[in-house]
């Protein structure tokens, strides 16, 4: 099998021994990927496909709030909750739309 694979150009990556949790982390990805960005796009090459994919990596890594991590983005911890009426209702909210509003990306205003 692994010469019919690099015959295709297809490099074979060796998973870690004794890591049962890496195929759910995996597939949860894929799940992820495939509902919020590859049934929402038409793709029309690879080359889109690539950037497409480039797009939702940084958007999943840096922005996307995990339930692992307590609603938190990998780069930075979850803020403190807001308890004051009167502070939400000074909260400015911007939104950056990506991949031509596919991804929504949320921050509070300076």
């Amino acid at each position: 099998m692994d010469e019919v694979l690099t015959e295709a150009g297809i490099k074979t990556v060796l998973t870690g021994i004794r890591m049962p949790q890496m195929n759910s982390i995996l597939e949860r990805w894929v799940q992820s990927c495939r509902h919020e960005l590859l049934d929402r796009r038409l793709i029309w090459n690879e080359r889109h496909l690539r950037h497409a994919l480039r797009e939702y990596e940084r958007f999943y890594n840096r922005h996307l709030a995990h339930q692992a991590l307590s609603q938190a983005a990998p780069p930075r911890p979850a803020p403190d909750p807001i308890t004051g009426p009167g502070r939400i209702i000074d909260l400015n909210i911007r939104r950056r739309d990506r991949l031509a509003g596919v991804l929504h990306e949320t921050s509070h205003a300076a």
